[in-house]
């Protein structure tokens, strides 16, 4: 798999990821509507662990920058 993801673009995720899983640990959301946001959450950090988004490659999209030789 190639990189497609920049540095901002996953500690955006990180942040989604925390600010979720946060209002769930709070009970601020709860329910299905919680467990969806938290499993959510979850494949924003295993993609930003994994350095690639399987969406982006779909619709080849990168935010990664161009690496100078």
């Amino acid at each position: 798999m190639k990189k497609n993801m920049s540095v901002m673009d996953r500690w955006f995720r990180v942040a989604i990821a925390l600010i979720v899983s946060i209002l769930f640990i709070t009970g601020t959301v709860t329910g299905t509507l919680g467990i969806v946001l938290l499993v959510i959450g979850g494949i924003l950090l295993a993609t930003t662990i994994i350095n690639f988004c399987p969406l982006y490659a779909i619709f080849g999209i990168s935010t990664c920058p161009i690496e100078k030789k």
